[in-house]
Order: structure tokens, then C-alpha cells, then sequence
């Protein structure tokens, strides 16, 4: 810790030639790959309830809101919660032992999701698993921030944030081909394990980045306290509009990846193996693409404006609409899995965008814990009621619709919530160039 403190209040040219670990683009270059994989395990562990669910149903005799619950409110709920404390300690404290630690946390309850036997002791692991992935991004967000220049920041995080679509490609892959020939137990066990082993490997390898380095900032070694960020934050009409609609994004995005399979399986008769292929492809590979390229694009655009942070995924959201009504929609499974290609791809065109122009608004000593806030709001909005709101909603259309109720509680909600959403990133560009040049050092 001693070396820490003196790197965050030493001068930052002075600490690029004595301590920096980073001054190479191939160390860089690493621990982004690291913490991509990590992001993706995160996923991985995240979404592997979604294909597997159907199959708890049956075993455990759940309820879609039961489901709804596990996937989306319970879990988000912990993990929005223990994410605030986490931040704050990743602000002051070493961020790569601590995602090492939630890397660790989060895979072990995984695992240990395969041994359940009821409703009450699932809800716990994946509690778990929520507590656990809450320390995983925004120390990872505040890394990335400091290993890379402001100019690059979208298009790093953007990478990263393509965690999140490699981690639903392998869930679906792995989670659909292991549940078809040996069950959901086994599933949970085979994925969470692997985990373990990377957080050991996070931990001798990846080194703690100097504070500020890259914006050749002078960081205090005092914290920031929680309400100073969040009045920081909230000044900024920008964020407020930014942090809505990404978080009306995120409920329609969550909705899809944990329901898709569900509704696919009831009113197209899909077999998981089979099913688990397509999305892997659609919404992980799709939404790899997505990510990356957007951030990438945005990043390209913005030394003309800076409004194409917000604009990009505005334009993004307007597209998604009419594919996803139409995945609805259509009578035939193929075509309907084909509708959702192009929101597959454009669903998280927002989030390397909006983590980057969030950390562009507040200090050094901010990152993690603006990342925090941000995230308690996509996901408490996002997570937390999306995947829970559709199945309430499923739950009262079934006893008039049956089979076909999760088809049209999806049509009649998601379509609309990403229309708003994309209203929120367009008015967000009105005051965008303000906010980011009063943001403090």
C-alpha cells in the first residue's frame, strides 16, 4: 500500500519513469485481455441461468416470476448494493487483488449453484454470485481509465465491454450443450470452476496501474467521499439522461438475453443444445460486435463532437425497434432468431460509451465509484426489473394466452422501453460538451 500511496500524490511524469508498470502498449495490451476474459466469466456466470432455466422450472417447480426473481431483482439487488462499498475501497485500495477476490467469490457460488435443491437455496447462491460479480467492473473500469489516454478510453472500454457478449456466447454454447447431455447441475459446476483458476492467474500476473498517469494528473491519496461523487454526477444533466437511458437499454437488453431461450423453447419447440448455438451467435457474437464497434466508431467521431458519444447509441436504439417487434412477431423460429441479429449487435453499442464519457465528467478518485453509481443505475433498472417485469407480466397473460403469454408480455413492453431509451441518449447531447469540460481533476 505504501507503494501505492506514494504513486497516487508523486508527480505523474515523474512516476512514468520510476514505477509505472504499464509504459509499454503490450503490458497495456495484456491486462485488457485479462480483464475481458474476467469480464466474460462474469457473463458466463450471469447468463448460464437463462439457457438453463426452463430445466430448473420443470425440477424445482418454479414459477416465470420465480425465474424472473433469480435472473433479474434478487440478484441485481445484492449486487447493486455490495457494489457502492467495493467502489469506494477500489478508490483508495488495490483495484487488482480486489477483482481477483470477486473473481474468486463469484465462480465458487456458481459452482455451488449445482447442488441446490429448492427455490430458497438457488435464490442464495445467486445472491452469491451477485455479491461476488459486484466487484468485478468498476475497479476493472478504473484500470482501464488509467492504463489508457482519454482519446483511446471508449474504444478500451468498449473492448472490454465485450466481456459481456463473450460471456453470453460460451453461457448459451456451454450452458445449452452441457444441460442437453448431463443437466443443469453439471452445467453450473463445469462453468464456475475455471473461474478459480483465473483469478489466480489475475493475481500474479496483472499489476495495479498508477492513478491519473495517463491525463498527467496529480492524484491525492485522500478518497472522495460518496456524496461529493454523486453531487458531481447529478449536476451534470448529461449523466441524468445518460444514466436513464442506459439503464431503459439495459432492461430491454436483459430482458432479451434471459427470456429469449424461454420464449423460443415454448412457442418454437427449440432444443437447448440447438437454441443455445444460435443465440451464442446472435446475441454473444452479434453483441461483441456491437460493443467494440461502437465505442471504436465513437472514439473516431468525437474529435469532430463529442455529442456522438450519446448520439451513436440514440441512433442505435431507434434502429433496434422494428426488428424486435418483428422477432415477435413472425410465425417461424429461424426467421424470428434472424430478426434478432440486428439487435443483437446494436443493444450494447451505449455501454463502452456511456462508462467512458461518465469517467470523462468526474476526477481520478472517482472512477470506480461513478462507475458504481452508474451501474446501480442500469442495473437496479435494467437487471433488476426488466427480466422480473416480464415474467410478472407473463405470469398474468397466461391464464388467457397459456404458452404463448411470454411472446406477448416481450412485444408489448420491450419495443417501447428501447424507443425511450433512445430518447434519453438524444437529449442527453444537449448539454454533453459543458458537462465534460467542467469536469473537476
Amino acid at each position: 500500500m505504501a507503494i501505492e500511496d506514494a504513486g497516487a500524490t508523486a508527480h505523474p511524469d515523474q512516476e512514468a519513469e520510476q514505477t509505472n508498470p504499464y509504459a509499454t502498449r503490450k503490458a497495456a495490451y495484456y491486462t485488457l485481455v485479462v480483464l475481458t476474459v474476467v469480464y466474460s466469466f462474469n457473463f458466463i456466470d450471469r447468463q448460464l441461468l437463462a439457457i438453463l432455466q426452463e430445466s430448473i422450472k420443470g425440477d424445482l417447480g418454479l414459477s416465470d416470476s420465480q425465474l424472473g426473481l433469480l435472473t433479474g431483482f434478487a440478484f441485481a439487488a445484492f449486487y447493486v448494493i455490495a457494489g457502492l462499498p467495493i467502489a469506494r475501497w477500489a478508490d483508495r485500495g488495490n483495484r487488482r487483488n480486489i477483482v481477483s477476490l470477486s473473481l474468486f467469490v463469484w465462480s465458487f457460488m456458481t459452482a455451488l449453484s449445482g447442488l441446490v435443491n429448492n427455490f430458497v437455496q438457488l435464490l442464495l447462491a445467486r445472491i452469491g454470485v451477485g455479491i461476488g460479480e459486484a466487484g468485478g467492473s468498476p475497479p476493472s473500469h478504473s484500470m482501464i481509465s488509467d492504463i489508457f489516454p482519454p482519446g483511446e478510453r471508449a474504444s478500451a472500454i468498449g473492448f472490454y465491454s465485450m466481456g459481456v457478449s463473450v460471456g453470453i456466447l460460451f453461457g448459451f454454447l456451454a450452458g445449452g450443450w452441457l444441460n442437453e447431455f448431463f443437466g443443469w447441475r453439471v452445467a453450473f459446476m463445469v462453468v464456475g470452476a475455471p473461474g478459480i483458476l483465473l483469478a489466480i492467474l489475475l493475481y500474479m500476473t496483472v499489476p495495479e496501474p498508477v492513478r491519473g498517469l495517463t491525463e498527467h494528473r496529480r492524484v491525492s491519496a485522500t478518497s472522495v467521499p460518496l456524496m461529493q461523487v454523486v453531487g458531481v454526477l447529478w449536476s451534470r444533466r448529461s449523466f441524468r439522461h445518460m444514466a436513464l437511458a442506459a439503464g431503459l437499454n439495459a432492461f430491454a437488453g436483459y430482458s432479451i438475453s434471459n427470456w429469449t431461450a424461454s420464449f423460443m423453447i415454448r412457442s418454437h419447440q427449440m432444443s437447448t443444445g440447438e437454441l443455445g448455438t444460435w443465440l451464442s451467435l446472435t446475441i454473444g457474437l452479434g453483441g461483441a460486435v456491437g460493443v467494440f464497434c461502437g465505442g471504436l466508431l465513437a472514439d473516431r467521431l468525437a474529435p469532430r463532437d463529442k455529442r456522438w458519444y450519446v448520439w451513436l447509441p440514440s441512433l442505435a436504439g431507434f434502429t433496434c425497434v422494428p426488428f424486435m417487434a418483428a422477432t415477435f412477431l413472425v410465425a417461424n423460429p429461424y426467421t424470428a432468431l434472424l430478426m434478432g441479429i440486428v439487435p443483437g449487435i446494436l443493444f450494447n453499442v451505449y455501454l463502452g460509451n456511456t462508462i467512458a464519457t461518465t469517467h470523462s465528467m468526474v476526477g481520478s478518485r472517482m472512477r470506480a465509484l461513478s462507475s458504481a453509481i452508474l451501474f446501480l443505475i442500469i442495473n437496479t433498472i435494467g437487471l433488476g426489473l426488466g427480466p422480473w417485469s416480464i415474467g410478472l407480466f407473463s405470469d398474468y397473460l397466461e391464464p388467457t394466452l397459456g404458452l404463448e403469454s411470454l411472446r406477448y408480455a416481450m412485444l408489448y413492453v420491450l419495443p417501447a422501453v428501447m424507443c425511450w431509451s433512445a430518447c434519453h441518449f438524444y437529449l442527453a447531447a444537449r448539454t454533453l460538451r459543458a458537462d465534460l469540460a467542467a469536469a473537476p481533476d
